[in-house]
C-alpha cells in the first residue's frame, strides 16, 4: 500500500507543478483533466502525508522508550498514536478502492407505482420531491423529463434527471423496491395499507460509452398530453423514440413534458443512451450486478431494499439492515444518513472480498 500512495504523492507534486505551466493552461481540455485529477489526488496525499508524520513520530517514541526520563512520556504518545495509525490505514485502504467508473456521471431516476393503487402513486410523488430536494441540497440540479400524473395528485410513472458531479455515486444505491406502511387518508378505520413503488437509477451515457446509430431508432413527434400546460397541449412537442438494433429487445423512450421539441428530444435520446449504457454494464458485469428486472424486481409488495413506516417514523434498508427514526427528515431530502451508510457498507464488503482475495 505504501508503495501505491508514494506513487499517487508523486503524481500529485508532478501535477502541481504542471498547473503553473502556460503552454497546459493555454489547453482548456488538457487542463481541465489535470485539475480534476489533481483534486481527486489531494484527499490522499494529505492523508498519506499526515500518516507518513505519526509514522516519524511513533518511531522517534519508540526509541525514547530506552531513556529512563523519557520512556513514560514516550509510552504515553505511543498509546495516543498507535490508533490513529490504524485508522488512518483503514481510511487510505478505502481510498485505494477501485473507483466506480460512472459516480461521476449524471444520472437518470426512474420512478413506478407498483402495488398498492393511489396509495402506491402518491408515495412515488413523495419520493421524487424527496429526491429533487436531496439533489438540491448536494448542489446538483433535478429537471422532470417525463410523468403521468394521477387523479389523485401522485404519479404512475415520472422520469427526471439529476445533473452533478458525482449524482450516480449518491443515488446509484436507491434502485430497487420501496415499501411504505402507513394509513391512508381514505382508510376510515385506521387499518395500515402496505404499497411498493419502484425505483432505477441509471448513469448518463455519453457519445463514447454507447455506439447509437441514426438508423438504429426512429423518432416519432405528436400532441402532448403531459401537465406542461396550454402551450405543450396545442403543439406537436412530445416525442416518441423507438430503438431496435440486432437481437435487442425493443426500447422505446417518450419525453413530453418540456414545451421544446427539440430539448424533447434531446432528452428522450439521454435517457435511450442511458438505458443502451446500462444493458453494457449488465453484460460486463453479469456475475457481480443483477440485470435491471432482477434488481428492480416486480414490485410486489413482499419485494423491497427498503421499507418507510410512517406510524413509527421508521425507515429500514433491508440490504444492510439499517434502521432510522428519522423518517420526516429523510422525506424533506435528508438522505445522506442511508446512502452514506450504504456506501461505508459496500466499501467494508469490497475491502473484505480484496482481504479473501489475496489470501
Amino acid at each position: 500500500m505504501t508503495d501505491k500512495l508514494a506513487s499517487l504523492e508523486q503524481e500529485f507534486e508532478a501535477l502541481e507543478k504542471s498547473l503553473a505551466d502556460p503552454e497546459l493552461i493555454n489547453d482548456q481540455t488538457r487542463y481541465r483533466e489535470a485539475m480534476q485529477r489533481y483534486s481527486d489526488l489531494s484527499s490522499v496525499v494529505k492523508l498519506f502525508r499526515e500518516y507518513k508524520e505519526v509514522l516519524s513520530r511513533l518511531e522517534g517514541a519508540r526509541e525514547l522508550t530506552s531513556d529512563p526520563d523519557l520512556a513514560e512520556m514516550a509510552k504515553e504518545e505511543i498509546s495516543e498514536l498507535e490508533p490513529r495509525q490504524a485508522a488512518l490505514e483503514k481510511d487510505l485502504e478505502r481510498l485505494l478502492l477501485p473507483k466506480d467508473p460512472f459516480d461521476d456521471k449524471n444520472v437518470i431516476v426512474e420512478i413506478r407505482a407498483a402495488a398498492g393503487g393511489d396509495e402506491a402513486s402518491l408515495f412515488a410523488g413523495e419520493v421524487l420531491n424527496m429526491y429533487i430536494r436531496y439533489a438540491e441540497k448536494l448542489g446538483f440540479s433535478a429537471e422532470v423529463i417525463d410523468s403521468y400524473p394521477t387523479d389523485v395528485g401522485g404519479f404512475s410513472k415520472v422520469s427526471f434527471e439529476i445533473t452533478g458531479r458525482g449524482a450516480y455515486s449518491k443515488f446509484k444505491y436507491e434502485s430497487g423496491v420501496h415499501r411504505v406502511q402507513r394509513v391512508p387518508d381514505t382508510e376510515t378505520q385506521g387499518r395500515i395499507h402496505t404499497s411498493t413503488i419502484t425505483v432505477a437509477v441509471l448513469p448518463e451515457a455519453e457519445d463514447v460509452d454507447v455506439n447509437l446509430e441514426q438508423n438504429d431508432y426512429r423518432v416519432d413527434v405528436y400532441r402532448s398530453s403531459g401537465p406542461g400546460g396550454q402551450s405543450v397541449n396545442t403543439t406537436d412537442s412530445a416525442v416518441r423514440i423507438t430503438y431496435k438494433a440486432g437481437t435487442v429487445d425493443e426500447i422505446v423512450v417518450i419525453c413530453q413534458d418540456g414545451k421544446s421539441q427539440i430539448k424533447n428530444r434531446e432528452k428522450a435520446l439521454t435517457v435511450l443512451r442511458a438505458r443502451l449504457l446500462e444493458r453494457e454494464m449488465e453484460k460486463a458485469q453479469a456475475e457481480a450486478r443483477e440485470a435491471r428486472l432482477v434488481q428492480i424486481g416486480s414490485g410486489e409488495r413482499s419485494e423491497k431494499i427498503r421499507t418507510y413506516n410512517f406510524p413509527q417514523s421508521r425507515i429500514t434498508d433491508h440490504r444492510i439492515g439499517y434502521t432510522t427514526h428519522n423518517l420526516s427528515d429523510v422525506m424533506l431530502g435528508s438522505v445522506d444518513e442511508l446512502t452514506n451508510a450504504l456506501s461505508e457498507a459496500d466499501q467494508v464488503k469490497r475491502l473484505e472480498e480484496m482481504g479473501s482475495g489475496s489470501a
